[in-house]
Formats: structure tokens, sequence, C-alpha cells
């Protein structure tokens, strides 16, 4: 039995593609649910910034940052070679994504928590209207390729995939009119997956006093 530990969130984008690339490589650990709202202090000793997820190694190495994560993984066993390809410009699409892109995604989903006095639930479509223009330049890569860097899946796919994702679930009737039909349906294909079923299972919340 591994003795590797992961504290995670389900619906995290940033847990979601760690956990991806945990189970491609095929690495066992004790998975730990927590909740956001409270955080067990065993995960805020590992990593006292408190965000998920937190990978703890069987030799005691803490990773806590999502690409980290993926990448250890991977180097670990990377069975369909996402590390394989131009990594400059997969590090470039997913520094677009986890820069402006999350910028965008945040202020347009939650606009209540930017803008005092907006109504929960209402959405900001200026900054909708602003990730748009990187969702279309997305779209057009996909189009021409098949993935997001060249003709293979790459760790940049997995690496946004999650984040394409909690866009896309904000406004779905308006998704689904949306002018990007090579990254609709390339969402599609990464929702019903094998591998986004196998690490969306639910867990309950950990309980360390269990």
């Amino acid at each position: 039995m591994s003795g590797a530990i992961l504290y995670t969130f389900r619906r995290c984008p940033y847990a979601m593609r760690g956990r991806m690339a945990l189970h491609v490589a095929g690495i066992d650990y004790e998975h730990r649910e927590v909740a956001l709202r409270n955080k067990p202090q065993a995960m805020l000793d590992a990593s006292p910034k408190g965000t998920v997820p937190v990978f703890i190694a069987d030799n005691g190495e803490v990773i806590d940052e999502s690409l980290d994560l993926m990448r250890w993984a991977l180097s670990q066993s990377d069975p369909h070679s996402w590390l394989t390809g131009d990594m400059s410009e997969m590090d470039a699409l997913i520094a677009q994504n986890d820069g402006p892109f999350k910028h965008h995604l945040d202020r347009y989903k939650y606009k209540s928590r930017y803008v005092e006095g907006t109504p929960r639930g209402e959405v900001d479509l200026t900054h909708r209207a602003e990730a748009s223009v990187i969702l279309s330049k997305l779209d057009a890569r996909i189009a021409e390729s098949g993935y997001l860097v060249g003709k293979r899946e790459s760790l940049a796919d997995i690496a946004i995939f999650p984040f394409i994702r909690q866009f896309a679930a904000t406004e779905p009737d308006w998704w689904a009119q949306t002018d990007w039909p090579a990254l609709r349906d390339w969402l599609a294909n990464y929702l019903q997956s094998p591998l986004f079923k196998a690490i969306m299972v639910k867990h309950p919340l950990w309980n360390p006093a269990l």
C-alpha cells in the first residue's frame, strides 16, 4: 500500500488536472477529500498556503502546485506521451490559461465577488467577451489539428480542459450556441472520457478522526 497522500477537492480545476495526471501515471495514493471552507490542519501543516491539490509523496516530498504535480506524476510514467512535443508551446498555452483566461473566468462566473452590489449568480459579460477572445484562438488550433498542440493529446489539453469545463458550465445554453464547434466537441469528448469519469468519482469528506 502506498504511503502517498492527496488532499483534493472534487470540483477544483487545479485538483482535477493533478488527479488526471496521477491516474494515467498509475500512482497510488490515499485520497483525502476536503472542504475548502474547513481545511484540515494536517493539510495546512503540509502546505500553509491552503490550496488544493496538496500531494505528499512516499518520501515525504510535498507538491502543492498542480502543474508541478502533473509533471512529477508524468516523470514517473507518461503512457500517453503528454510530455512529448513542443514544450515551449504547451507552457505558453498553459500560462495563458492560468493567467489571463483564469482572471476573466473568475470575474465572469463570480461577478458578485468582484463588483459590490451585484446579485449572486449574475455573470459579467465584459469578462466573458475577454475570455472568448482566448477561446476563439483555442478553437482555431483544435480545428486545425485536433488538439491544442499538434496532432496528439498533450499536457496542454489536460491542464487546460478543466478550466474550459468551468467556463462552459457557467451559461450552458449560451455555450451551446457559440461559434466554436471544434472546442465544444473537444470539451465534450473529455467530459465523456473514461479518464474524467474515473477522477470525478465522489468521495466522502476525509475525517482525520477515523
